[in-house]
């Protein structure tokens, strides 16, 4: 069934700007994925269980100024200029020091308080899904160049959700885009992640100071260590980590993850063009804030696997690259994709 496309208006800004909710609906037993021109915010996801029951799995909220007044958990939503951590909230290129606006302490998180989740996008239909533009001016938070971004959120005729990000600018920068949805397979609101299994295709990872820095030195292995999911085993919490994936960036999108709800049965299989995935479970919340489900969100109430490049890269010359100058082409590519397994025979 071709994917049906539609929009509305979700509510407006204090100065009267108006916001999209865009809706990409697969058709029954398929995926429904609702978008927002506010941080091109993935509001709800629905993927069916085994019975068949379409259930939301993204954590987010039922209104504009929830996502407005609580917009630091970032549910949803689009980052960038730089997705994760620069360090000192500076950078140097071509002998020049840029000066970021910090706003994670010291460092620079996710692009700096004003950052692609904070502002309205312009949007139209493509063939099945969406696609939003923007140009963020040079100087915004302290980023060099004028950057012209496109983002395209599309529902495939197989029901996956693919998501294109591509940019070009006008002096050279730095650029590091991704999606910050948490999502549970169970269904958002109820209760913790904890138990979902988790395999990665990662088999180093970037250990970090208490700050979430990498710290000095090569990628550490994780055979032997916590961060070692190369077989698929249950999460538990206390991860904000970089992943290494196997075979660093891609030229198209590969499977770097799985990850399986055994009481849904629903299974998300990841994949990417991007080296690098952040784990995150979300241990931040602590019940004060309440979703669109109704419920109070509690520790782990969602994960976020968020594929980009390695956190402090342009301080890291060691890291792959993330610059980007005028004539070149920034893309990245992340696929989304659901099915469901059987009950475990013996399991109600």
């Amino acid at each position: 069934m071709k994917t049906q496309v539609s929009r509305e208006i979700f509510g407006a800004l204090d100065d009267g700007t108006p916001v999209e909710r865009w809706t990409l609906d697969s058709g029954p037993g398929g995926l429904r994925v609702r978008v927002l021109t506010y941080g091109g915010i993935v509001q709800s996801l629905e993927a069916p269980d085994r019975d068949g029951t379409r259930g939301q799995l993204a954590l987010g909220f039922a209104d504009l100024a929830s996502y407005v007044a609580h917009g630091g958990s970032h549910f949803g939503a689009l980052v960038g200029r730089y997705a994760n951590r620069i360090a000192g909230a500076s950078f140097p290129l071509d002998g020049r020091t840029h000066r970021l606006t910090a706003n994670d302490g010291r460092h620079s998180l996710h692009g700096g308080p004003g950052n692609f989740s904070r502002v309205v996008w312009g949007a139209r239909e493509t063939d099945g899904g969406v696609e939003l533009h923007r140009v963020s001016p040079d100087g915004e938070e302290g980023f060099p160049g004028a950057l012209d971004v496109r983002v395209t959120y599309t529902l495939s005729p197989d029901g996956a959700l693919h998501l294109v990000s591509r940019a070009r600018t006008d002096a050279p920068t730095v650029v590091n885009l991704t999606n910050h949805s948490y999502l549970h397979l169970g269904g958002a609101g109820s209760g913790s992640v904890t138990g979902h299994a988790l395999r990665l295709k990662a088999s180093r990872y970037t250990p970090v100071d208490d700050t979430g820095i990498p710290l000095p030195g090569a990628p550490a292995d994780v055979a032997g260590t916590r961060f070692d999911f190369r077989t698929a085993r249950a999460v538990d919490g206390g991860y904000d980590h970089n992943f290494v994936l196997d075979g660093g960036v891609a030229p198209a999108p590969r499977t770097v993850a799985e990850l399986h709800d055994p009481r849904s049965g629903r299974v998300l299989e990841l994949a990417t063009t991007e080296p690098g995935l952040q784990l995150y479970t979300a241990d931040h919340l602590d019940g004060s804030l309440t979703g669109s489900s109704g419920v109070p969100y509690g520790p782990r109430a969602g994960l976020a696997l968020e594929t980009q490049h390695f956190p402090d890269s342009p301080n890291r010359p060691d890291f792959p690259g993330t610059v980007l100058r005028p004539g070149e082409h920034y893309c990245s590519q992340t696929v989304y994709r659901f099915s469901v397994r059987p009950r475990a025979a013996g399991n109600p």
